[in-house]
C-alpha cells in the first residue's frame, strides 16, 4: 500500500506556481483586495512559506504584473502575411481575450491609484507594453523609422484601444466583437486623417488599401463613410470620383 506524498517543488518551480496563483487572483479582483493568506491557501502552502519566496505582496504583485505585461504585449504579435485589416482584427480579438480574462486586474492596472500597490513599477511595465504594441504595428506597416505624424497615429491608436477596453469593462454595454471591429476601423480612420496633410502617409495608405479585399474591414469603413455624404453638396461630384477611385484601388488585383 502506498500513501500520497505531496511532491516537493524546487525554488523556481514554486516561485512560478505562486506567480500563477497570484495572477489568477489579481485577475478576479483589484490587487489591493487580495491578501497573502488567500494566495497561500490557493497555492496549498503556509503564509510563512510565501514570504520565503517573496518578501511581501508587493514583490509578488510585481512579478505577476511582469508576466501579465509580457502576455499582453505578445497579443500584438502577428505574422506579417495577408491584408492588414485581417491582421489587426486578429490582434484585437487576442487583446480583448486578455481584457476579458483579467478584467479587474487590467482595470486597476491601467487606472492606477490606490488599488495598485506599486505605481512606479506598474507604469514602467505599462509603458513597455505600449512600446511593444507600437513597434509591432509599425513592423506591420513596414516602417522602421516613422515620421512624427505616423508615430502619433500609432501611439494614439494604442491608447484608444486601452481606453475602449476600460470603458467596455464598465458594464459591457456594447458587443465585444463590435468594439474589436470599430478599433480596426479607427486605425485606418486615424491614418486617413493624417494622410490628408502628408503625401508620404497618403502613399502608405494607398498601398495598404491596395492589399485589402473588397469585403474587408477597411473597405467596409470607406464604403460606410461615403454612404453618409449628402448627395446635394457642391462637392458631390468630387466625392463620387473619390468613391470610384477607392473602389478601384481596393478591388484591383494584387501582384
Amino acid at each position: 500500500m502506498t500513501t500520497g506524498v505531496r511532491r516537493r517543488m524546487g525554488v523556481e518551480e514554486r516561485r512560478e506556481q505562486l506567480i500563477s496563483v497570484a495572477l489568477e487572483l489579481f485577475s478576479r479582483r483589484p490587487p489591493a483586495d487580495v491578501s497573502i493568506d488567500e494566495i497561500a491557501a490557493a497555492a496549498g502552502i503556509s503564509r510563512p512559506l510565501v514570504y520565503h519566496y517573496f518578501p511581501g505582496k508587493l514583490s509578488l504583485y510585481e512579478a505577476a504584473l511582469r508576466r501579465a505585461a509580457d502576455d499582453l504585449a505578445h497579443r500584438f504579435v502577428e505574422p506579417h502575411e495577408g491584408p492588414l485589416g485581417a491582421r489587426l482584427s486578429r490582434v484585437m480579438e487576442r487583446y480583448f481575450d486578455f481584457v476579458d480574462a483579467h478584467g479587474p486586474g487590467f482595470s486597476a492596472l491601467m487606472r492606477g491609484g490606490p488599488a495598485v500597490p506599486s505605481g512606479e513599477a506598474a507604469n514602467a511595465l505599462i509603458d513597455a507594453v505600449r512600446q511593444a504594441a507600437r513597434d509591432q504595428i509599425l513592423a506591420h506597416l513596414g516602417v522602421a523609422e516613422p515620421s512624427a505624424r505616423l508615430d502619433l497615429v500609432v501611439r494614439s491608436w494604442v491608447s484608444l484601444a486601452e481606453s475602449t477596453a476600460l470603458l467596455w469593462l464598465d458594464g459591457r454595454r456594447l458587443e465585444r466583437a463590435e468594439l474589436e471591429r470599430q478599433l480596426v476601423h479607427d486605425f485606418v480612420a486615424l491614418l486617413a486623417v493624417s494622410a490628408q496633410r502628408d503625401p508620404e502617409l497618403a502613399a502608405l495608405l494607398r498601398d495598404i488599401l491596395a492589399g485589402e479585399p473588397f469585403d474587408g474591414p477597411f473597405a467596409e469603413l470607406v464604403a460606410g463613410l461615403l454612404a453618409l455624404a449628402p448627395a446635394g453638396l457642391p462637392q458631390a461630384r468630387a466625392e463620387a470620383r473619390t468613391e470610384a477611385a477607392a473602389r478601384e484601388v481596393i478591388s484591383s488585383p494584387r501582384t
